[in-house]
């Protein structure tokens, strides 16, 4: 007799009558980490492998339908959009909103309990240009203490009680094109943040902090600089052989604005980076060349920052096709064998399952309906089969390609549920017409991407494409196959997984809830156009269920709202 199971454990076949003491082994795994309460969202992801899967069961397929509002708190600044994933713990629920505007609420009731600005203006008003958009994706915790990047570059920590400032660090040069929208991870005791702006002429980079006092412990680039100022390390050697020209006027890119992961055993810290700068390469890198490291998921050593492996997932990026979507660790029996894998969903439109340890591609199947930029990933080189059509720069001739820079999968976090063994993607279908810009003559403070900005002489509207686009996908990562598809109703959010089989999900102005095993529509509810992330958590025994929405532009502003089931609840378990 064997037994699989999944996260927060590894997943492994366990003989009862050879390997006994496999069997405590089982059920100590069983046992919740004590890291992560079962009841709480305290990292990003709700945990360091960032799942957002939480085994909280109270509300499940049967009674979900009875969801009704719970509480609901007016987010007082408006913006672009919300992308935040807030946290819980010990009651109290930490968020953001836009130009890095911070919340902390009371869990139970969404009484406000501090709220911290730090006043940043909009680009309108001599604030920041980021791309794109002013938003701001969470916080970090670690003990007394909340962490959060802001537009202009800096790195603050907040007491947790207070919302007062412990201290702040600019991370970003000075008045230079970097923004932060993305949310800290925190690696034991240091506080890991990258940055944004490639479209504006930067170098990628990130840097760890010292949780208690702020002082920089490391800062790892993406990318070479000039090599007349000699490398920061042989990475950064390397990575030069494979590029041309002087790529370093324009500093690029790779920027690390978006995926990061902790592997607390293996003390790595993963990275997805971001595309060129500009994003034509022949613009950027006129010889050619892959362009290390644009693009990839970078593995470093988290106590000290250096390189440790690399896969990339688009080598030369011409098309904006950014690897800086989100990171998910999973432990899966892949063809009878337990591997510790990392899996993305990046803009190119292939699902990727990669050795987490080795960097080792494992698998790579597409998951857009439409792609035509290349036709496979090669399992022996790892490489994508690109397109003839497909370097629209070296060819001099323009094409539309599918995806586009908005890509088959962006920020949207993915979810995964060790019950069904799947993964729940918000994908879309999109193209784009790229073609070689006349000149370009490198503007700082401004957009630089080489391209012709979607122009053709035909110029349709939206050439015709199979598939929606936007929907929701669920897929296998073990055998990296689709299991079943959810229509869209006109955008899409991130997804929750949950121990009572569903997924949670925001598309369009509404947050549904899909029977896990079927994508059956269990319930829905209208927030407001441009759904967040939701989450859950759980106090005094009732479970809830949280989502930012709204952009303050319509009849619903922007709101969070909470919902939870009334009566006729069961108890709360993870099991």
């Amino acid at each position: 007799m064997s037994l699989k199971f999944g996260y927060p454990c590894l997943q492994a076949s366990l003989n009862f009558v050879l390997y006994p003491l496999m069997v405590l082994a089982f059920w100590i795994c069983l046992t919740p980490s004590p890291a992560v309460a079962q009841g709480e969202w305290v990292a990003h992801g709700r945990d360091l492998a960032e799942t957002r899967y939480s085994p909280l069961n109270q509300i499940d397929t049967e009674n979900v339908s009875r969801l009704e509002i719970a509480w609901t708190w007016d987010i007082p600044k408006a913006g672009a959009r919300l992308e935040t994933s807030p946290l819980v713990v010990d009651g109290v629920m930490y968020g953001t909103g836009p130009l890095s505007f911070v919340f902390a609420l009371d869990a139970r009731t969404g009484e406000e309990k501090w709220r911290w600005d730090p006043a940043i203006p909009d680009a309108r008003h001599g604030g920041p240009g980021a791309c794109c958009g002013n938003v701001n994706r969470g916080v970090a915790l670690h003990g007394d203490k909340i962490f959060v990047g802001l537009l202009d570059g800096r790195l603050v920590a907040l007491n947790r009680e207070s919302g007062t400032v412990e201290w702040t660090v600019q991370t970003t040069p000075a008045g230079s094109d970097y923004t932060i929208t993305g949310a800290p991870r925190v690696a034991r005791d240091k506080v890991i943040i990258g940055n944004g702006g490639a479209e504006y002429g930067v170098r990628g980079y990130v840097t760890a902090y010292d949780v208690e006092r702020g002082d920089q412990v490391w800062r790892t680039y993406t990318v070479p600089g000039n090599p007349a100022d000699g490398f920061e390390n042989d990475a950064m050697r390397v990575a030069a052989d494979t590029w041309t020209g002087n790529w370093w006027i324009a500093g690029g890119g790779g920027t690390v604005w978006d995926a990061m992961v902790y592997d607390e055993t293996a003390n790595l810290v993963y990275l997805g980076t971001g595309n060129g700068a500009p994003w034509n390469r022949e613009y950027r890198s006129p010889g050619g060349g892959d362009n290390l490291y644009l693009s990839s998921i970078v593995a470093l050593n988290a106590d000290n920052g250096e390189y440790v492996w690399h896969y990339q997932t688009t080598p030369g990026d011409d098309w904006d096709y950014t690897a800086t979507q989100p990171l998910m660790l999973l432990d899966l029996e892949i063809e009878g064998e337990v591997r510790e894998v990392i899996v993305q969903a990046p803009k190119n439109g292939f699902f990727y399952v990669v050795d987490r340890i080795t960097g080792e591609l494992i698998s790579a199947e597409a998951f857009a309906d439409d792609l035509t930029w290349a036709t496979h990933v090669d399992l022996q080189t790892g490489r994508p089969a690109e397109s003839p059509e497909a370097r629209y720069g070296m060819n001099r001739r323009g094409a539309w390609l599918s995806p586009g820079p908005t890509g088959a999968h962006n920020w949207r976090p993915m979810s995964w549920s060790p019950l069904t063994g799947l993964v729940y993607l918000p994908a879309q279908n999109n193209t784009y017409y790229y073609q070689m810009a006349e000149q370009l003559e490198y503007t700082p403070g401004r957009w630089n991407t080489g391209t012709g900005r979607g122009r053709s002489e035909q110029r349709p509207e939206r050439p015709q494409l199979r598939g929606p686009s936007t929907l929701l996908l669920a897929w296998d990562p073990a055998t990296n196959r689709e299991a079943w598809r959810a229509p869209s109703a006109g955008g899409n959010g991130g997804t929750l997984s949950t121990g009572g089989n569903l997924t949670f999900w925001g598309t369009g102005s509404n947050l549904v809830a899909l029977d896990a095993r079927s994508g059956e529509q269990a319930w829905s509810f209208e927030v407001g156009r441009g759904t967040a992330t939701p989450i859950t958590y759980s106090i005094d025994g009732r479970q809830y269920i949280t989502i930012a929405a709204g952009m303050g532009v319509q009849n619903l502003p922007p709101r969070v709202w909470t919902f939870s089931v009334e009566e006729g609840i069961g108890s709360l378990n993870g099991n």
